[in-house]
């Protein structure tokens, strides 16, 4: 660690062939392809640039030399060439590095760096052209209305996407750069007026402290590095790859945590409720949200516990009312209720890898197929009972109703532990399985926030637009779950 500290300070060469040589036993220059050098001679004094062709604008950089090689036709010989240089760099981002080691993170960074012999010093001009997609709705959000952006692979693309929705002075994005060998761009953004300091703070300190070679699996990462979670399936931040959802929760005063080369923006602190919306509801009318809303909730409340109630039931018919002693399976199998259950809804689940894996045009033909044919010749030969395949196909449809994939993966876990538990222990196996279940969403705390707020500790005016899409005039207040530093969203009247 000793000599990584003496690195970090060893100064710019000032003798450009040593410079070279020191880029050639660092980097790899003149072995890897994509490394270049630009070699020129202004004013009777020798100038390097250093860049990396993919990742910089080469229309920028050729600009940048036809004005420094101009200078041998307008200008005399001067001591003073190094500001005349910088003077003549026609860019609006350039910065004076000192130190090699910053020098280089620079230009493999997609930088450009322009050394002058004698300075000892590089003007480092920001002409990155990262490869990548224009902006374009997220297919995993989608809405019948609404804006068609969302968030890219491109870091400052996505920065300058808040921005354009929240026009504020007081909105803050700072940067860092994570990882011993990946150097990621990760920045963290909020409103200084709004957001907690408390929590920014936190924040701030929990990424510094990242310490590995690389994330070059980004968000998922850093978030781990964050909120240390273990193996607990349910998500502690929000994804989005929506500029709109993202923008709305900073003026709610949540920091948002942006991540180089990933799409997906993350959003803390979140609680269990965070994740059941979705940026549809806003997009149409109070009532018509509402509707969809609970429509939602009641399809993920199907995907936990249907099954488990089915199976409880067909165990136990006496504890149906004359009325429903309908349900429950009609002719009995070879193979055990419990069994037909897992089989099916791992069947379920190995369709919904398979079609993410397969390509799209063959993706809905596959599901068809497998849908039809498979589950049908399952009944047919006595596989599965009809029921099996009519109520794990409406907890199917519920943890695709869940907008966070997240979140329907893990819901999916806890059905089949409930699962298990009702085979084993029936209905007090359902009960205390759905306890404890709750118990433990309970105890969850996400950067100090309770996970079931608004219900668990029960705050009604916050439930209360958990379970009514309030209109945008009503909502005045900010979340409290934040501890907002302006809690008002509107002026009170």
């Amino acid at each position: 660690m000793a000599n990584e500290g003496k690195k970090e300070k060893r100064k710019i060469d000032k003798d450009l062939d040593r410079l070279e040589q020191f880029f050639e036993k660092r980097i790899g220059l003149g072995t890897s392809f994509d490394l270049g050098i630009r070699k020129l001679i202004v004013l009777k004094t020798n100038v390097h640039l250093y860049y990396v062709n993919g990742l910089t604008d080469s229309l920028y950089v050729i600009e940048i030399i036809k004005e420094l090689v101009n200078l041998n036709d307008v200008e005399k010989p001067t001591k003073e060439i190094g500001k005349l240089i910088e003077n003549r760099l026609v860019h609006d981002s350039v910065e004076v590095v000192k130190t090699s080691d910053e020098m280089v993170d620079q230009v493999l960074s997609g930088l450009l760096a322009v050394v002058v012999e004698g300075e000892g010093s590089a003007f480092i001009i920001d002409v990155r052209s990262y490869p990548g997609r224009q902006p374009e709705e997220p297919d995993t959000e989608k809405v019948v209305r609404g804006s068609r952006d969302g968030y890219v692979e491109n870091i400052i693309v996505n920065t300058a996407l808040t921005r354009r929705r929240i026009r504020d002075e007081r909105l803050r994005f700072e940067i860092f750069t994570i990882g011993e060998r990946s150097k990621t761009d990760i920045a963290i953004g909020y409103l200084s007026d709004v957001a907690n300091p408390q929590l920014i703070e936190t924040i701030k300190k929990e990424i510094k402290n990242i310490d590995i070679d690389g994330i070059t699996m980004a968000d998922k990462t850093v978030e781990e590095f964050i909120m240390k979670q273990g193996y607990n399936p349910y998500p502690l931040v929000r994804y989005t790859e929506r500029a709109d959802v993202g923008s709305i929760h900073l003026l709610e005063g949540h920091v948002l945590i942006y991540i180089d080369t990933s799409p997906s923006i993350m959003i803390t602190p979140t609680t269990f409720f965070h994740h059941v919306q979705h940026a549809e509801e806003y997009r149409q009318s109070p009532a018509v949200g509402t509707f969809v809303r609970w429509t939602r909730f009641l399809g993920i409340w199907a995907s936990l516990f249907i099954l488990p109630l089915w199976f409880l039931f067909a165990q136990e018919p006496s504890m149906l009312p004359s009325a429903l002693a309908f349900i429950g399976p009609n002719e009995q199998s070879e193979i055990p209720l419990i069994y037909q259950l897992l089989i099916a809804d791992l069947g379920v689940e190995f369709l919904r890898i398979a079609a993410i894996h397969t390509p799209t045009p063959l993706s809905t033909a596959m599901g068809l197929i497998a849908a039809v044919l498979i589950g049908q010749i399952a009944i047919d030969v006595g596989l599965f009972n009809p029921e099996v395949i009519l109520y794990i196909s409406f907890a199917a449809i519920g943890t695709f109703s869940t907008p966070s994939y997240e979140l329907s993966v893990a819901n999916k876990m806890v059905r089949m532990v409930l699962l298990i538990l009702v085979a084993f222990f029936k209905a007090p196996g359902l009960i205390i399985g759905s306890t404890i279940f709750i118990l433990f969403l309970a105890s969850l705390r996400p950067l100090n926030a309770p996970y079931l707020w608004p219900l668990l500790p029960f705050n009604p005016r916050a439930f209360s637009h958990i379970i009514v899409r309030r209109a945008v005039p009503g909502s005045v207040l900010r979340p409290s779950i934040v501890h907002p530093r302006d809690k008002y969203r509107q002026p009170p009247k």
